[in-house]
């Protein structure tokens, strides 16, 4: 007799779809009609995206403690899909719709551009259970990109340069750049900056969210240099 689908659930996989279910509301909060205040919608999308995030290292930290399922591995590249591809594109388009509303080139280039983060990220997701390794990324982690072009629209850093960003963000996904993984400390800090990001809201000149950005852009810089002196040192047997 045949098991039932959802007998098939682990606690890690429950928390992927969390992920999931997060990153449904950030897309529902962006077409809602129950909150006028526009700068909230986005608030409140922006903020399910970033608890996405926390639901996605979450889920990795349960399931090297509890163990997996034989669908753990699925299920969390369809969740991180939805929460950290799909819904930061749509969040960008949106965010930036009063801009390209009357512009067709406008409209043009932007769709381009996320239609190529779309891809790329679609890539690395679906290879990414392939292609992982022990102690690095091959390509930029999904996470990184996924703040980096998130708050950047967020913030509404100028027309010109979004385009540029997004294109190259979702290439260096997808790319063969190899990044060494964060410690527990990198972690915990980007998750505070997180926290800060979603609750102090836009106060203090974007305080929160400039901070993570920061941090995350200095790794998606330095990440393939760290990786280099780990390699050496480790082949000198420090």
């Amino acid at each position: 007799m045949q098991k039932s689908m959802l007998k098939l659930l682990s606690i890690a996989d429950c928390i992927s779809l969390t992920n999931a279910i997060f990153g449904f509301f950030s897309i529902l909060m962006l077409f809602t009609g129950f909150i006028e205040d526009i700068n909230l919608r986005f608030h409140i999308s922006f903020s399910f995206i970033l608890l996405g995030l926390l639901a996605d290292g979450l889920d990795g930290i349960v399931a090297r403690k509890l163990g997996k399922s034989g669908i753990g591995d699925y299920l969390e590249a369809m969740a991180d899909v939805t929460t950290l591809v799909v819904a930061p594109a749509i969040f960008v388009y949106i965010r930036y719709s009063d801009i390209i509303a009357f512009d067709i080139y406008k409209n043009i280039y932007l769709l381009f551009a996320l239609i190529l983060f779309v891809f790329f990220g679609f890539v690395r997701l679906a290879s990414f259970n392939i292609m992982k390794e022990k102690k690095i990324f091959v390509g930029l982690p999904s996470p990184a990109s996924t703040i980096i072009i998130l708050i950047l629209s967020y913030i509404m850093i100028d027309f010109i340069f979004i385009l540029p960003a997004v294109i190259i963000i979702g290439a260096a996904m997808a790319s063969n750049l190899e990044f060494a993984k964060p410690n527990i400390y990198m972690n915990s800090i980007a998750a505070i900056l997180i926290f800060i990001s979603i609750f102090i809201r836009d106060s203090f000149n974007y305080i929160g969210p400039i901070l993570l950005l920061i941090a995350i852009i200095s790794y998606s810089i330095f990440g393939p240099f760290i990786k280099k002196i780990l390699t050496k040192k480790q082949r000198k047997g420090f």
